[in-house]
């Protein structure tokens, strides 16, 4: 008999089933919460519908039809400048935010903590094994009921052979993913959840450095909360802000959206779509929810937002984890690019069942919902055209312009760019300062040049949403200087 005749051994059984859940099992279980397919047919034909009846009004009726349009965008723009000004103001309380200190996550004897499950996906990366030595090795936990699981492609020989070399067998269990498409994060964190053991399983990147305390401050943090409470988020921050101006814009960013946008949503009660790393979430309740979608490139945002369609609760817990800013433009926009597809991805997934999900969440978080997961990519890409319309006015004041800026749009409008671009350079000044941070304030200042690099990136994802939706574009970690 040849060998490749030979009936599978059992654990080979096992990976093959694994790995067909990982890429198959939540579409096979549950068809519309899956990317898999990126338009359900009624969606496709809804938004080519639109796209006609403004085409064809714009042919027929065109400045009535710009008034129009430009009077719609000005009302998104002010009605999401005003919830996000809500949320920034609600997340300014100090209980918007769990807090554990350190004496009493300290406390806790071993015997009474969860078993843990820590995945560190990584590809291509042999440049932060050591990182991840290091990130491993300072973490506050008692050793047998901890597991790290490093998640590397099999065919990954350079990151495989790098953890060989540096020992890492020795504080944490390689598990090598079989080659299969789509290559992407989630898939391989599908995959190893079929060999991972805790109570609670989290996720970090390889260059990630968690704060020590973190597992013993959510393994608290469950304890005290209300069961339908099934993750919870820590912080995101990074170690590199002041290595250029981009790190510095990133930093600032990262200071509003995970120490205030997120604390104010979880006091709102609304959908919290996870940071990439640093999600500890119940095991049973993960497993129970479908795991992640290996076919949604914000695999985190997607598992946030279902978390609440399907009636649980994250909250967000004091307690940081480091990670390296992008510092470079290119590979920053691929990286943004990405996360504003997997948005879009998001929201299209979960609005095929509106109603469903509107008798869950309600009317505010639905808005919420809404207007973070679709509105963030679609106002970054719109902002591109109306500086391009500021432009065009400031060179040569064309006619066609001014009409379609009547009284009634024009100063609206006009509230949205000077108040809406002030409040938000404000909001960034009063992030950076309360992080910290406060030596980025050149940034903050500056942060205008910041947003025409989130427009080119909107762009480029909403584009790929079309063209590639479940593309994963990789971002290059190493580059802290």
């Amino acid at each position: 008999m040849p060998p490749t005749d030979l009936p599978p051994t059992p654990e080979e059984a096992r990976s093959a089933a694994a790995l067909h859940d990982a890429v198959h099992g939540l579409f096979e279980r549950d068809p519309l919460a899956s990317a898999a397919v990126p338009f359900m047919p009624w969606q496709k034909w809804t938004g080519l519908a639109a796209l006609a009846v403004v085409v064809l009004a714009l042919v027929l009726v065109t400045t009535p039809t710009l008034i129009a349009l430009t009077a719609v965008s000005t009302f998104v723009y002010l009605i999401t400048l005003a919830d996000r000004l809500l949320l920034l103001s609600r997340g300014l309380a100090r209980d918007s935010i769990l807090h554990v200190e350190d004496d009493r996550a300290r406390a806790v004897g071993d015997e009474e903590l969860p078993t843990y499950t820590v995945l560190v996906p990584a590809y291509n990366e042999p440049e932060v094994i050591a990182d991840l030595i290091d990130a491993v090795s300072s973490i506050d936990y008692p050793a047998d009921k901890l597991e790290v699981l490093l998640l590397l492609e099999a065919d990954d020989d350079v990151t495989i052979d790098a953890a060989e070399a540096a020992g890492l067998g020795q504080v944490c269990q390689i598990l090598r993913i079989p080659p299969a498409d789509p290559r992407t994060k989630p898939k391989a964190c599908n995959y190893s959840l079929h060999y991972a053991t805790g109570e609670i399983v989290t996720i970090f990147d390889a260059e990630d450095r968690p704060d020590p305390l973190q597992l013993r401050r959510v393994a608290v943090a469950f304890a005290e909360l209300d069961d339908d409470v099934a993750c919870v988020q820590a912080k995101l921050a990074f170690h590199n802000g002041s290595q250029n101006l981009l790190t510095a814009w990133f930093t600032a960013d990262y200071a509003l959206w995970f120490n205030f946008l997120l604390p104010g949503l979880m006091k709102s009660s609304s959908p919290i779509p996870l940071g990439g790393t640093s999600n500890h979430i119940k095991a049973d309740v993960l497993r129970d929810i479908g795991a992640w979608d290996p076919y949604n490139v914000t695999e985190d945002a997607d598992l946030g937002v279902r978390i609440a369609a399907r009636g649980h609760r994250t909250a967000v817990l004091d307690s940081t984890t480091l990670e390296e800013a992008n510092p470079d433009p290119i590979n920053w926009i691929r990286q943004r690019s990405r996360w504003y597809k997997g948005y879009l991805q998001t929201w299209l997934v979960h609005m095929r069942r509106p109603v469903q999900l509107w008798r869950t969440l309600g009317t505010v978080s639905m808005f919420r919902f809404t207007t973070l997961l679709a509105g963030t990519p679609v106002i970054a890409c719109l902002n591109m055209v109306f500086w391009l319309v500021t432009l065009s006015w400031i060179l040569g004041q064309p006619g066609v312009i001014e009409e379609v800026f009547p009284a009634y749009v024009y100063f609206p409008a006009l509230i949205c760019l000077v108040l809406g671009n002030a409040a938000i350079l404000y909001s960034n000044l009063i992030a950076c300062r309360e992080t910290g941070n406060s030596s980025l304030w050149w940034a903050c200042l500056t942060v205008p040049l910041y947003w025409v690099l989130m427009s080119i990136a909107a762009i480029k994802g909403t584009y790929q949403l079309f063209a590639n939706p479940s593309y994963w574009e990789k971002t290059v970690h190493g580059l802290a200087s």
